[in-house]
């Protein structure tokens, strides 16, 4: 028996380090700190500049030497017959003679260098190559500010159904506790049953609420942890408090930020997209050009009736080869004019969708900053509503049970009260939600 409770003991210690071990707690910054390293799409946005990084590479050595080797082994199982020509051996005219030429196995090596001298769609194709690692880094800034606002959001989230679960059960406790007062004062005859009826409705429905609230926090927690990219169902505590980060995300100052569309990432987008098709008119107008490329071969070759090419015996015969290639295009029937032509056309278009996102961004950012000052607004005034709430909810209870107010004014005055409480707890949310917002469109955040 001693034995058996050592190892529940120890067992019981055991799950408690593990489960020690197992809970991560979190600061705001520290959350996102953590999701830029370890969220999932974040870690493949560093990927893609990875990628990018060997396609620019890639480009590059396509115009570098290359150096291609072949080595080719023949065995004739029966050799190719030509005809002679009878005189040319001393025969009648007009006849033939079969000869066969060569030997029946042969083995060939060679190499050879290839360079390029010029191309116009190589050196477009190293523009497009740098365009693309560019566009590549900026996804990533952009993919870095989306998974910030979502970790902002995903946290707030998880404060906001903690403070509402507190919030209910403090309700529920005090509601609790009235309705025992006025049970007893209508049992003793006191008291309308109607007063215990109200406050029983009012409890049933603070109940569900909580049951409901409960299920959104442990959702909360589970789209947290997806959020930073770590186990679904991780033990995760969160550090900060809804208050404290309110008053440190009211920041009257991002509001008088100047509007600097140019240096939004969208706008660094849509202007990587208008270089790209720049490019590829260019890349359009240059196949008009010819392209010269040189190249080098040498190589060995042995003949023989039988394999002995691995013999020293064998007899090898060199032979190199130098030369210059120039292809130079003449007439395609209005291909390549109609291809140029076309691609200049989606560059007037992409100017046009250059315009049309600095218009929409422009619009975005004072939509942006029009929901931050609302939002600190708001917060100030649901701040208000809710101790106003307070002291008439307080008013009401006394005059309840001084026998002046009716159990229906209680629970109006508990329901708006309770209304006030959540509007209060989502005027915080939406303080820190649409500051992330704004830092986001106007891409002035520091990590």
């Amino acid at each position: 028996m001693k034995i058996k409770l050592i190892f529940i003991f120890s067992l019981a210690i055991t799950f408690s380090i593990f489960s020690q071990e197992n809970t991560q707690s979190f600061t705001l910054q520290e959350a996102i700190d953590f999701a830029l390293e370890n969220n999932r799409t974040a870690k493949n946005a560093v990927r893609d500049i990875e990628v990018a990084e060997k396609q620019k590479w890639e480009a590059t050595a396509s115009g570098l030497p290359q150096i291609n080797g072949n080595l080719e082994y023949q065995n004739w199982l029966k050799q190719q017959v030509s005809l002679l020509p009878g005189e040319l051996a001393g025969g009648d005219p007009g006849t033939f003679i079969p000869v066969t030429f060569g030997t029946k196995q042969s083995v060939n090596a060679n190499a050879t260098l290839n360079q390029l001298i010029f191309d116009g769609s190589y050196l477009v194709g190293l523009q497009a190559a740098k365009v693309y690692l560019v566009i590549s880094e900026n996804s990533k800034t952009k993919t870095d500010l989306d998974v910030r606002k979502a970790v902002i959001n995903a946290y707030g989230n998880v404060l906001l159904s903690e403070e509402s679960l507190n919030i209910v059960n403090n309700n529920i406790v005090i509601l609790e506790k009235n309705l025992d007062e006025t049970t007893k004062i209508y049992e003793n005859g006191l008291g309308e049953e109607e007063s215990v009826e109200q406050l029983q409705i009012t409890l049933t429905s603070l109940k569900n609420y909580r049951n409901n609230v409960v299920r959104l926090k442990d959702l909360a927690y589970k789209m947290f942890n997806i959020t930073l990219g770590i186990d679904l169902n991780n033990n995760t505590v969160l550090t900060d408090n809804l208050e404290v980060l309110t008053l440190q995300n009211i920041s009257l100052n991002l509001l008088e930020t100047e509007d600097n569309v140019e240096n939004t990432i969208d706008y660094k987008i849509a202007s990587n997209y208008m270089e790209t098709r720049e490019l590829l008119l260019k890349l359009e107008k240059n196949s008009f050009l010819p392209s010269l490329n040189a190249f080098v071969n040498a190589g060995y070759s042995g003949y023989n009736d039988a394999f002995v090419f691995t013999t020293n015996n064998q007899k090898w015969f060199g032979s190199s080869l130098f030369g210059v290639n120039m292809s130079i295009p003449i007439f395609s029937s209005g291909l390549r004019n109609a291809s140029t032509q076309r691609a200049r056309i989606d560059v007037e278009k992409a100017k046009e969708e250059l315009t049309e996102t600095e218009q929409q961004l422009k619009f975005q950012i004072a939509n942006a900053k029009s929901d931050y000052q609302f939002a600190i607004e708001e917060y100030s005034n649901k701040k208000e509503n809710l101790n106003l709430a307070e002291r008439i909810e307080t008013k009401n209870e006394t005059k309840f049970f001084e026998g002046i107010a009716s159990s229906f004014d209680l629970r109006q005055a508990q329901t708006q009260l309770y209304t006030a409480q959540q509007e209060y707890l989502q005027s915080m949310f939406n303080v820190i939600a649409k500051k992330a917002e704004l830092e986001t469109i106007l891409n002035t955040v520091n990590y």
